[in-house]
């Protein structure tokens, strides 16, 4: 190695940003949802000293975890306003649950929904990070929407907007941009996509991602992109749709595929498929 690289990489690392510990914000956020929910915890409290012992905890173990982030207030500060929402966050992760029990046929209920579902924790996981973000806390918000990113395949900005009761139905593929503003009672499916145009880095403040309105569906691989695009409320996007332009309320806009299946008579033949 050339004396030139030992002495760039050296630079490099000592004028490095002390390393968020990742994995300690991580198990803190799995704690804070095993507080809110007891379908996740392995041993839920019995009493409400307990309950308020945790919340306690949970509340200087994050101003301890925020003291090595560049805060613009105080850590213990920060860490109590985020605790001052856990009733708000609850209650709006309840009615996230409430909305995928509605509308999933498969869902047997609450505790499952809370306890196995991949779209309530992406979207739990995401209400968390937010929370932070709107408390101005760098990167800790981007860390937790990615470790939710890898074990749900749902990959959701934490700066994204979503009003209340929403659902993510299956939820592998999905892409929640930035500035991406999502009303109440909304429903996404698979693969879809709430994206950006390609716009210039100096652009990168400004409204990038699309508003959805209220009560709009979205099916599996819809692609929803820029910022002036509104999906008008109780509208229906169909599967595979590509949208660059906003449509009104009460809209239905589908993708037609042309498919042609041929096949002989004969059974063990080949058979031809033209898609």
């Amino acid at each position: 190695m050339s004396d030139d690289f030992l002495h760039a990489l050296t630079h490099a690392h000592q004028q490095a940003a002390v390393p968020l510990p990742g994995p300690a914000f991580c198990h803190w956020a799995e704690q804070v949802l095993q507080l809110l929910f007891p379908e996740r915890a392995d041993r839920p409290l019995s009493t409400t000293d307990a309950v308020a012992a945790t919340i306690s905890q949970l509340r200087a173990d994050l101003a301890v975890l925020l003291s090595v982030v560049p805060l613009a207030e105080p850590a213990p500060t920060v860490a109590a306003d985020f605790t001052a929402q856990l009733p708000q966050l609850r209650e709006l992760l309840l009615l996230d649950a409430s909305a995928i029990v509605a509308a999933d046929p498969a869902a047997e209920g609450m505790l499952e929904v809370i306890a196995t579902y991949p779209g309530f924790y992406a979207i739990a996981l995401h209400r968390l990070a937010h929370a932070l973000h709107r408390l101005a806390v760098p990167r800790v918000p981007r860390l937790l929407s990615e470790f939710a990113h890898t074990r749900t395949g749902v990959d959701i900005h934490p700066g994204a907007q979503i009003g209340p009761s929403f659902c993510i139905d299956h939820g592998t593929g999905i892409v929640i941009g930035e500035t991406t503003v999502i009303g109440a009672h909304v429903k996404i499916f698979q693969g879809v996509t709430l994206g950006a145009l390609s716009v210039a880095k100096h652009l990168a403040h400004t409204k990038r991602h699309p508003t959805i309105e209220d009560n709009v569906v979205i099916y599996a691989g819809a692609t929803i992109l820029g910022g002036s695009t509104v999906i008008g409320r109780h509208s229906i996007i169909g599967g595979n749709v590509w949208l660059t332009e906003s449509v009104p309320s009460h809209s239905r806009v589908y993708h037609q595929a042309q498919i042609q299946v041929t096949r002989t008579e004969d059974p063990t033949a080949d058979i031809s498929f033209s898609i």
